[in-house]
């Protein structure tokens, strides 16, 4: 707010259109109407209305410095509105950004877990009127979020988990604070659409104000990047493993037999977008070396509580590190990466097994199992319904990898799933 693309004469017209409308039904209270337009005429269209205030409310208390929260309260305790439409005035943009657990690289899947460490920038709540901030001042962030560290995020709820809003004195600042602000997001234990929110900040038609309903679908290649890993943050999670104890503590002295040694060690680590070998040699908290792309590379690791500093080559990135169990998340600018040690023998040894030969099919998401269309010893085409899995308002029908028969079905309707869990076999037809 405001729109690039609505003219404050565009502004005044569907405003007066809009207070009509909620006349016409006698309607008291906050409310919300949703017009269409178009792109090339400029014609708008009613979509709908909402008696309700939508989750864009943030940009619009930033730009006027009006809490509609307090003032929906008020006005439903029969209080009149202290102000009157002239009096609103628009000071500076303001940008929302939705942070939901969902995965952009498997179609904005949701997902789900446990919230294991969490960073949110910026203030919570209203801010402050914008003509009580001093002359020249910078941006403003500010984060309403539903967020706690240890919270479960499950499959019951709708996937938004918080909202990063930035003030700035013109749009291109405005935009240049969300992306930062959001680099300074971590979510870790849950996949999260922040990477995907950073790509679009920044995107060129996103920044000129060419905005339109088709935009993500033409620009998602550009805006989904962050399925494979990169190879620094591979040799970071290897570096980790290499230091890290039997016991509990992660960052403990690590055992005596390693000091000195100078075999290389390969650690197998499985990611979501399969299995990587890291090849590492010597302590890293002293003197190390990685294999990055079949060269020796010195490494140090340096730990302080949750922030971890790898050094590679004489270059020092901070990432923040948490354990679940045998999982170990990374997170950096806005990223968040879970790795596994995976050892050989494991389902899925192979990359990408799953999903081409070995009939295993796992569940894309956390859910309940609303549907089960198959039975063991069903015959199966490639492609053919087996499950329907449901999550936070959405339906995913699980299909068969390949032709054959279903020789393991181990669930049922009305049970929960986690995400990736064994939904059913089908032996291929040449076994």
């Amino acid at each position: 707010a405001p729109s690039p693309f609505v003219t404050p004469e565009l502004r005044a017209r569907m405003g007066a259109a809009a207070v009509e409308a909620a006349r016409a039904v006698g309607y008291v209270g906050a409310g919300t109407v949703e017009f269409i337009v178009d792109g090339a005429t400029g014609a708008y269209h009613f979509m709908e209305m909402n008696t309700r205030l939508q989750v864009e409310h943030p940009v619009t208390e930033l730009v006027t410095g009006l809490d509609l929260v307090e003032l929906q309260l008020r006005v439903a305790a029969g209080e009149p509105l202290p102000f009157g439409q002239d009096d609103v005035r628009l000071s500076g943009h303001a940008v929302e950004a939705r942070v939901y657990a969902e995965d952009p690289a498997r179609g904005f899947l949701p997902t789900g877990g446990r919230v294991l460490l969490l960073r949110e920038p910026g203030i919570p709540g209203p801010a402050a009127q914008p003509d009580s901030r001093p002359a020249g001042s910078g941006p403003l962030v500010r984060t309403d979020s539903g967020l706690t560290e240890g919270g479960v995020v499950g499959s019951e709820f709708d996937p938004m988990l918080s909202k990063v809003v930035a003030w700035a004195p013109d749009r291109k600042a405005a935009l240049r604070a969300l992306d930062r602000a959001l680099a300074g997001t971590a979510v870790l234990g849950v996949v999260t659409n922040v990477p995907f929110l950073r790509a679009l900040a920044v995107h060129p038609a996103v920044r000129a104000g060419e905005l339109d309903t088709g935009l993500i679908e033409r620009a998602l290649p550009e805006l989904v990047t962050d399925a494979d890993v990169p190879a620094d943050v591979l040799a970071a999670a290897g570096l980790v493993f290499h230091a890290l104890p039997q016991g509990d503590d992660p960052w403990e002295v690590t055992d005596g037999w390693r000091v000195g040694e100078r075999a290389w060690t390969t650690w197998r680590l499985a990611s979501r977008d399969g299995v990587h070998d890291v090849r590492v040699r010597g302590l890293p908290a002293e003197s190390a070396e990685v294999l990055l792309e079949e060269r020796p590379v010195p490494a140090r690791l340096r730990a302080e509580g949750p922030e971890v500093d790898v050094t590679l080559g004489g270059r020092t990135v901070r990432y923040l590190c948490a354990r679940d169990g045998d999982t170990l998340w990374l997170g950096r600018d806005g990223h968040g990466w879970a790795f596994t040690r995976h050892l050989i023998g494991d389902p899925g040894d192979r990359p990408g097994a799953a999903a081409s030969g070995d009939g295993v099919v796992r569940s894309p998401m956390p859910g309940t199992v609303l549907v089960v269309k198959a039975q063991p010893g069903d015959r199966v085409t490639a492609g053919q319904p087996l499950v329907i899995v449901e999550a936070m308002k959405m339906e995913h029908a699980v299909t068969a990898p390949c032709a054959g028969v279903v020789t393991d079905l181990p669930v049922q309707p009305g049970r929960p799933v986690d995400m990736d869990a064994v939904l059913a076999v089908v032996t291929p037809e040449e076994e």
